[in-house]
C-alpha cells in the first residue's frame, strides 16, 4: 500500500495548537471511522477505491481493517490514473467500496464522477463521500461548488445511490471563527520569526472557542448549515 504524504498525516492526526483546520479534521476522521464500521461494515479482503486520493490521509484507516486500498488520482504515485473526461480504468462491479474525501467540490462533471462510482461498485457496494457545505474558495486546481445537506442528497439519489447516513461537521458559529483563523494563519505565514510564535496561542484559543460555539449551536441549525458533510450511500442490489 502507498504511504501517506506529510499533509495526509497532518489531516488524519491534526493538533489543536498547530492546525487551523483542527476543528474540522478531527471530527471528520471520527465520522469516517464511524461510517466505515457502523454502515459500510468494512471487512478484511474487501476492495476499496480512493477516487481522487491526493495525499491519501485516510488510507491507513482502510488498511487497519484489512481491506485492499486502490489509489486513483490525476497524477502522482497511484494505482490507477484519472484521465479527465474519461471513466476510470477499472471494471464494472469490481469494488466493494469507494471513498471520496473533499473531492466533489473540485469536479465539474458530476454525472461522470458519480456515475463512474456507481458503475465500478458491486451491487450493494457503498460510497463514503465528504465535501463542503460552507467553505472558502480553494482551487486545486479548480473549485466549483458548495452544497446544502438536501442538495448533496439529491445529487447522489438522482444518480442512482441510496443515502443511508449523513454526518454534519462544524455549524455556523464555529465555521465563522474557523474562517477568521484561516485568515490569521495566512497573515502569520508572511511574518518571519514572529509569525510562527504568535500562531500557536491564537490557534489554540480559537480552536477551543470553536468547541464551545459548536456545543451551544442547536443541532438542527448545525446539521443543515455545516461546513462539511460526510455521507454513506449505497448502490442498490
Amino acid at each position: 500500500m502507498h504511504s501517506t504524504k506529510p499533509d495526509g498525516d497532518r489531516r488524519r492526526e491534526p493538533r489543536i495548537w498547530r492546525d487551523h483546520d483542527w476543528f474540522v479534521m478531527r471530527p471528520l476522521r471520527e465520522a469516517i471511522i464511524k461510517l466505515l464500521d457502523d454502515h459500510a461494515k468494512l471487512q478484511p479482503g474487501e476492495r476499496v477505491i480512493d477516487f481522487g486520493c491526493g495525499d491519501r490521509p485516510y488510507a491507513p484507516l482502510i488498511a487497519e481493517r484489512g481491506a485492499t486500498y486502490v489509489a486513483c488520482d490525476i497524477d502522482g504515485d497511484v494505482d490507477v490514473k484519472i484521465v479527465p473526461g474519461k471513466p476510470l480504468a477499472l471494471p464494472d462491479n469490481s469494488a466493494d467500496g469507494i471513498v471520496s474525501f473533499q473531492v466533489l467540490e473540485h469536479v465539474w462533471d458530476l454525472d461522470l464522477y458519480i456515475g463512474d462510482c456507481l458503475r465500478v461498485l458491486k451491487p450493494g457496494g457503498w460510497l463514503l463521500l465528504s465535501t463542503h457545505g460552507s467553505w472558502l474558495y480553494h482551487p486545486h486546481p479548480t473549485d466549483f461548488r458548495r452544497w446544502t445537506r438536501d442538495g448533496l442528497h439529491d445529487e447522489l439519489q438522482s444518480r442512482g445511490f441510496t443515502v443511508e447516513e449523513t454526518i454534519s461537521i462544524a455549524g455556523p458559529l464555529a465555521w465563522t471563527t474557523l474562517f477568521r483563523l484561516i485568515g490569521f494563519n495566512q497573515v502569520m505565514k508572511n511574518l518571519p520569526v514572529v509569525g510562527p510564535i504568535a500562531k500557536i496561542p491564537v490557534t489554540l484559543a480559537m480552536n477551543l472557542r470553536m468547541l464551545i460555539e459548536d456545543r451551544i449551536t442547536p443541532p438542527e441549525i448545525r446539521d443543515t448549515n455545516a461546513s462539511v458533510y460526510v455521507t454513506l450511500s449505497r448502490k442498490p442490489r
